[in-house]
Formats: C-alpha cells, sequence, structure tokens
C-alpha cells in the first residue's frame, strides 16, 4: 500500500483583492523547504541569512517579479512534484465553501498567463479534518485555526520561529522589504500545516482526507 508524502504549501500576498499580488510561495517537503520569494530584484544572500536559523534545510530563491515566480513555481512543480507519489496539502487553502491560497493563485496564474502548475496532483484540505475530527478547544473557544489547532495538537518549536503575532504584518513586512521575517512566517505556516497533516495521518482514515484532483479540465 503506497502512502503519499504530504507537500504542504502556502502563500503570502500584498492583500486579498484580484490586483494584489503573491509575495511568498512556500512548500514543505519531507527533506526540507523550497521556498520563492517576489524581492523586486536578486536577492542572492537571503538563503545564507536564513539557514543558520533552521535546523532543516532550506532551498531559497528571489525573483524580480510575480510573473517570474510563479514561472519558477510551475518549474518546480513538474521537476519535483509531479513524478513523486505526493498528496498537497494546505490549510483552508480551498475547502468546499471557500479557502483562500488555491482561489487565490487561480487568479494571478490567469492574469499573469502562466500555466497552472498543479497538474497530476490530488490535494487535501486540512481545516475540515482538524476541525471535524479533533477537539480543538481551548479556553473554552472552539478555534481552529492555523496557529490555535497547532499549538493544541502538536505544540512545538515553529512559534518561537514565526517573528509576527499576526498574519496581517506579512504585508507590512513586503511593504518594507523586511524578506528575512517574511519568510520565517511563510515557514512557520508550512511548517505547522505539514504537521497537522502527519498527525491527521496517523489518527485519521483515507477517506477523511477527500482528495480531490487540481488538474485543470484542459491543461498545457
Amino acid at each position: 500500500m503506497v502512502t503519499l508524502d504530504l507537500v504542504a504549501f502556502d502563500i503570502e500576498t500584498t492583500g486579498f483583492g484580484v490586483d494584489d499580488v503573491v509575495t511568498v510561495l512556500g512548500f514543505e517537503l519531507p527533506l526540507g523547504a523550497r521556498v520563492f520569494v517576489n524581492t523586486g530584484d536578486a536577492r542572492p544572500d537571503l538563503e545564507d541569512t536564513l539557514q543558520p536559523q533552521l535546523t532543516d534545510p532550506l532551498v531559497c530563491s528571489t525573483h524580480e517579479s510575480e510573473a517570474e515566480l510563479l514561472t519558477a513555481v510551475t518549474e518546480f512543480t513538474a521537476d519535483r512534484l509531479c513524478d513523486d507519489d505526493v498528496l498537497i496539502v494546505a490549510y483552508n487553502g480551498e475547502t468546499w465553501s471557500g479557502g483562500f491560497d488555491l482561489p487565490f493563485l487561480r487568479t494571478r496564474f490567469a492574469r499573469q498567463d502562466i500555466a497552472w502548475p498543479f497538474t497530476d496532483l490530488p490535494y487535501a484540505d486540512l481545516l475540515p479534518i482538524i476541525s471535524d475530527l479533533f477537539n480543538t478547544t481551548l479556553d473554552g473557544e472552539d478555534n481552529a485555526d492555523l496557529e490555535t489547532a497547532y499549538d493544541v495538537l502538536c505544540p512545538g518549536e515553529l512559534d518561537d520561529l514565526d517573528p509576527f503575532a499576526d498574519s496581517g504584518e506579512a504585508v507590512t513586512a513586503f511593504e518594507n522589504d523586511r524578506y528575512e521575517p517574511l519568510v520565517l512566517h511563510n515557514l512557520s505556516d508550512i511548517g505547522r500545516t505539514r504537521a497537522l497533516g502527519l498527525l491527521a495521518q496517523r489518527y485519521c482514515s483515507k477517506s477523511d482526507f477527500q482528495l480531490k484532483s487540481l488538474t485543470p479540465t484542459i491543461h498545457d
């Protein structure tokens, strides 16, 4: 029986509107993280600056525009993910009633006229699994957001890694060219997401994951 390797992803953006752009897109793989950063210019030193602060390997590339970032993501998924037995997971990335990451990415890829990267890849959203199948009540409140769910179910060192108290700080950091904390925040989120996914694999059935294909009807 084949068990798919979980690959968690998360994005940072300049906001929620159709004209906002992707600033960071990160993947957490079994052997480390792969992060793409929209810096507006080359920042080859960014990976060297961040790596000493991390316990796991990091590959971080910087890109001069959102279009270059999205193109690099498409190339990465084709080269690294599509031929492997992987399951793409996100936390509220896309659920039956909404979600953020995948709808935002579809709009940005379409507006940049760049091929959709997630072809031939299964996807599962972890929010319904965690909120429906685990008890996440803390201090009398049932709150299944990513940070709370991680704190309740698999607390670890990632809270110390995240420099932001609120995700809204990611927008300000990008506006002020503070890329190191922005990437650390993204690394925290993809780390939390993958940790919750691995936990769900240990305690929930395969049918609970409600897999769907991300392959579009027509693709390049």
